[in-house]
């Protein structure tokens, strides 16, 4: 997957008359890429295409148009597209009551590091989190991190093949057991994935 460059956004003026076209694209878009684990729980799986509407939203909100500032938001980004060899995604515990929040966030400490996918008859693939910073404590972990699930050139070739991908979450707080992914949600990963990826 390539890296979104400053040619690949539109300018303020431009992005403001695509807006409402592409913001339908990517919503619609989205659907096929995110899971629910459990009931409080979703995966958000980012690709080039969600990236840059992120960005362009970005770059609406706050008004930016000089080349440093759009370079920014770009190296923020950037990593959160998947590379070709690995799925990369938004993790978010969803409870809609502040202290029901608070209480399971208390309870679900180190469950960033619980969350698995897994390619056919293939390891489990346990999520990295939060590679840019720690978003957990002592105390508590964060209502929302960022995954990355890396694979290796069998798993690849396996979910090419169209090998079934599980889903899971290994922790006593928020235990989802396994789970086979939906079949538009399935392709749109594996879309993600490049034959021949090199490690």
């Amino acid at each position: 997957m390539s890296h979104l460059t400053r040619a690949d956004l539109w300018s303020l003026e431009q992005y403001a008359e695509e807006r409402p076209r592409f913001r339908s694209q990517v919503l619609e878009h989205k659907k096929k890429r995110q899971l629910a684990l459990g009931e409080h729980a979703r995966l958000y799986f980012e690709d080039a295409l969600t990236i840059k509407y992120q960005i362009q939203e970005m770059l609406r909100i706050e008004k930016v148009f000089e080349a440093a500032g759009i370079n920014e938001e770009l190296d923020a980004y950037n990593p959160l597209i998947p590379d070709g060899h690995n799925w990369k995604a938004t993790f978010m515990i969803e409870y809609s009551d502040p202290a029901e929040r608070a209480r399971r966030l208390a309870e679900m400490i180190g469950i960033e590091d619980k969350v698995w996918l897994q390619v056919g008859n293939g390891e489990r693939v346990y999520a990295i989190a939060d590679e840019d910073l720690d978003r957990s404590n002592e105390v508590k972990t964060s209502s929302v991190h960022f995954m990355r699930f890396e694979l290796t050139p069998d798993m690849i070739t396996a979910a090419k093949q169209g090998e079934p991908i599980q889903a899971g979450i290994d922790h006593p707080a928020y235990p989802v057991a396994a789970f086979e992914i939906d079949s538009v949600i399935r392709d749109s990963l594996t879309a993600d994935l490049e034959s021949s990826a090199v490690h």
